[in-house]
C-alpha cells in the first residue's frame, strides 16, 4: 500500500486532519527503568554484615570477601596474615593474598581510562577477589595482552581469560515510548510475549524497527490496516517486554489485564510525541468507524483525548486498575494548545490482536506475567480445553453426584476477552437451572457451590471476544 509521510490523515471532509505517524528523523530518550530490589536471604545478610565490618576494621589490608556456593562459608582476604584472628572472630575464614581491594580497584580504574584502546574482541574486565586479580575476558588473548600492556597497569595483577562472550546492551519495552521504522516514528502500545503491540498503519509485515535509542529492535510480525489498525512487532533478544506504560514523570502505569471498559470510563493515553505527561479523558463511544484517506477502519474506541503526529501505536489504559484498552490510531485536534473540546482520538481495541497472538502461544505482559499463572485451574479433578467464539455458549459434559457437597469450577481464558462460567443443575422435568455463576468483566472465573445430589453441568459463555480456554471442575 502506498503511504504518505503523514500517514494517518483522516478525510478532510470530516474536518479531521491529525496524522499520528511521523517520519523517522529523530530519537527520544526515555527514563531509565528502575530495578526491583531483591531481598537477600538470611545467610547472605550475615555475609554482608561480615564484609562491611571487616572492610572497616582491616582498612587498607582488606582484599575482598566471597560466599561459598552453599551460602554457609564467608571467606575474607587480607594482605596481612596477622589479620587472620580478627577475621575468624568475625565469623569468616581468612585468606592471605598479595593485593588489597583498593589496589585491584586502582588497576581496574587504569584499564577503564584506556577503554577506548581496547579491541572489540576484549569483552569485559572486572575485579575477582577469589583469584586476587583483575580478570580481562577476551576472544583474542593477543589483543588483550596488547591492551593491558599499553594501559600501563601492573601486568602481574591481571589475569587474561579466553571467552567467546559478546556482551550487548539490553533494553526494556515500555508502553507509550517511541520506536522507528524506515519511514515513520510511532509509539509502543503494550508488551506481549517476545514483542509489543502497535498500530497497523505504522508498518507492513516484515518492516524493520529501531528503538528510541536507534538500536535495532525487531520486525513487524503481523499488520492490518485499513479495516483494522493493529500490528505486532517481534523483538530481538536485546529487548525485554515489561508490564509498564510510561507516565512521563519518572513513574509507570502497571498493566494488569485487558478487560474491555464501558462507555464513560476514565482512560489515559501515552505516546512518544506528547511525552510530557499522560493525557486522560473518557471513552465516548465504542465500535466507531473512521474514514481515513487510506480507507475505513471499524470497531474503534472514540475518546475526547488529544494526540499528535508520532503518538500512533501508543497505549490507551484505564485511569485506574491497569486494564489495557486500545492502540492509538488517529484523530483530530492537537495537544499543542492543551486538551480541549475539539479533540478526539480513536483507538484500535487490543482484544483482536491479543486473540490472534494467543493462537501463537503468546499473551499480553502484565504484572505477574499475563494471564493468571498456568496453574490457575490446577487442583480440579477434571480439566478440558476448547475454543469458543464471541457470543457463543458451550456446555461441558454433565455429571451425576450421588452425595451432597461442594462443586468447584473454573475457566481460564486469554487476555482481552470476557468469559463467564455458570454451574447448572438438572430438574426433575429434565430442564436446567443455573445454581451458581461467576461473571466478572474478565477472561477468568471461578465458582463454588454447596449442592445436593443430582446431575450438573458447566456452561461457558463468551460474553465478548473469542479464543481458547481451559475449564476445570471438581464434584463432591
Amino acid at each position: 500500500m502506498a503511504r504518505t509521510r503523514l500517514l494517518l490523515g483522516i478525510a478532510a471532509s470530516a474536518g479531521m486532519v491529525t496524522a499520528l505517524a511521523v517520519p523517522a528523523v529523530a530519537s527520544t530518550s526515555s527514563p531509565t527503568t528502575p530495578s526491583a530490589a531483591i531481598a537477600p536471604s538470611p545467610s547472605y545478610e550475615r555475609a554482608t554484615r561480615i564484609q562491611k565490618n571487616l572492610r572497616m576494621t582491616l582498612g587498607k589490608k582488606f582484599a575482598g570477601a566471597w560466599v561459598s556456593a552453599d551460602g554457609r562459608t564467608v571467606t575474607v582476604a587480607s594482605t596481612d596474615a596477622a589479620s587472620a584472628a580478627a577475621i575468624r572472630k568475625a565469623g569468616a575464614t581468612p585468606k592471605t593474598v598479595a593485593r588489597s581491594e583498593a589496589g585491584l580497584a586502582s588497576a581496574q580504574s587504569t584499564l577503564n581510562r584506556k577503554a577506548r584502546s581496547a579491541a572489540g574482541s576484549v569483552s569485559s574486565w572486572y575485579v575477582d577477589a577469589k583469584t586476587n586479580s583483575v580478570v580481562v575476558e577476551t576472544r583474542s588473548v593477543a589483543a588483550a595482552k596488547r591492551f593491558v600492556r599499553a594501559s600501563g597497569v601492573d601486568e602481574q595483577a591481571v589475569r587474561i581469560v579466553k571467552s567467546n562472550a559478546k556482551p550487548r546492551p539490553l533494553y526494556d519495552i515500555i508502553g507509550g515510548e517511541r520506536y522507528f521504522t524506515t519511514q515513520y516514528g510511532c509509539s509502543v502500545a503494550f508488551s506481549v510475549t517476545n514483542g509489543f503491540l502497535t498500530a497497523g498503519h505504522c508498518g507492513p509485515t516484515g518492516e524493520a524497527t529501531r528503538g528510541s535509542n536507534q538500536v535495532a529492535q525487531g520486525t513487524f510480525g503481523g499488520s492490518s490496516f485499513p479495516g483494522d489498525d493493529y500490528a505486532w512487532v517481534n523483538t530481538n533478544s536485546q529487548w525485554t517486554p515489561t508490564a509498564k506504560v510510561n507516565r512521563w514523570n519518572g513513574t509507570y502505569e502497571t498493566v494488569r489485564g485487558a478487560t474491555a471498559a464501558p462507555v464513560g470510563t476514565r482512560v489515559c493515553r501515552s505516546g512518544g510525541t506528547t511525552n510530557s505527561r499522560l493525557w486522560c479523558g473518557t471513552i465516548q463511544q465504542l465500535n466507531a468507524t473512521v474514514n481515513y484517506e487510506e480507507g475505513a477502519v471499524h470497531g474503534l474506541i472514540r475518546t475526547n483525548i488529544c494526540a499528535d503526529p508520532g503518538d500512533s501505536g501508543g497505549a490507551l489504559i484505564t485511569e485506574t486498575g491497569g486494564q489495557a484498552q486500545g492502540i492509538t490510531s488517529g484523530g483530530s485536534g492537537t495537544c499543542n494548545d492543551g486538551q480541549g473540546s475539539g479533540d478526539s482520538t480513536y483507538f484500535q481495541p487490543v482484544a483482536e490482536p491479543l486473540q490472534i497472538l494467543a493462537g501463537q502461544g503468546r499473551q499480553l505482559i502484565t504484572d505477574g506475567g499475563g494471564n493468571p499463572s498456568p496453574g490457575y485451574c490446577d487442583g480440579y479433578s477434571t480439566k478440558a480445553t476448547s475454543s469458543i467464539s464471541s457470543g457463543a455458549n458451550q456446555y461441558q459434559p454433565s455429571y451425576t453426584s450421588s452425595a451432597s457437597g461442594t462443586h468447584g469450577g473454573c475457566v481460564d481464558g486469554p487476555d482481552g476477552v470476557d468469559f463467564d462460567l455458570y454451574l447448572q443443575k438438572q430438574n426433575a422435568s429434565g430442564t436446567w437451572s443455573t445454581v451458581a455463576s461467576s461473571t466478572s468483566p474478565g477472561p477468568d472465573e471461578k465458582v463454588s457451590y454447596n449442592g445436593t445430589a443430582g446431575t450438573y453441568r458447566y456452561r461457558v459463555h463468551a460474553y465478548s471476544g473469542s479464543g481458547s480456554y481451559t475449564v476445570g471442575y471438581t464434584k463432591p
